[in-house]
């Protein structure tokens, strides 16, 4: 009788242990899956963060470069006075630049920085002001910006492909799906880009 007592205290053990081990492995999985949806999370967040830094280094670029058009002008208009359309043409780019919402950014960026090369080939005509120290300064600065400016857009457009990827891969993409992140617009890169890498005026 006691022997029988003890095969059901041993057979409850076993149940027990059973039990525990499911427990265990429940808690382990749970675990695995909630580390998994920070990590993804933060990674969103990350990614979300690098774009708007690498947005805002873009506006700063294009910032200086607004700053220095006007300098620009007033440089050339010094040496060729009745190339007033080139001028011109090249004011209200700017002006059309700065004032562009979001979308139409690209393009307008395009036009100005197709103004600007045809206010340097001026130098090509004038070689007084070819060789005016002021406008050779004016014009290295712009062409160092504008490698920044095309180094910061294949930054953005980077992160946005990194965001873009997790946004509809899987499972990622549940997690964007809960917490509402969105994928990234790319900035339109011109044709001259495309062609060159850099642009060089």
């Amino acid at each position: 009788m006691f022997a029988w007592k003890g095969n059901i205290d041993k057979k409850s053990g076993q149940g027990d242990n059973f039990g525990m081990i499911v427990l265990i492995v429940a808690l382990v999985i749970l675990a695995v899956i909630v580390i998994y949806l920070v990590a993804t999370y933060n990674s969103f967040v990350g990614l979300r963060n690098k774009a708007e830094e690498a947005l805002s280094a873009l506006d700063a670029h294009l910032k200086q470069r607004y700053d220095l058009i006007p300098n620009l002008v007033e440089t050339v208009k010094g040496y060729a006075r009745h190339e007033e359309e080139t001028l011109t043409r090249v004011v209200n780019a700017r002006n059309q630049a700065m004032a562009a919402p979001a979308a139409g950014k690209g393009r307008a960026e395009d036009a100005l920085s197709g103004s600007l090369k045809s206010l340097f080939a001026l130098g090509e005509a004038y070689p007084g002001l070819k060789a005016d120290a002021s406008f050779l300064d004016l014009q290295q600065k712009l062409a160092r910006l504008e490698d920044d400016i095309l180094n910061a857009r294949k930054y953005y457009n980077a992160i946005a492909r990194s965001m873009n990827d997790k946004v509809q891969m899987f499972p990622s993409s549940l997690v964007a799906a809960a917490f509402h992140f969105q994928r990234l617009s790319y900035i339109e890169v011109s044709d001259d880009e495309r062609r060159n890498a850099e642009v060089r005026f």
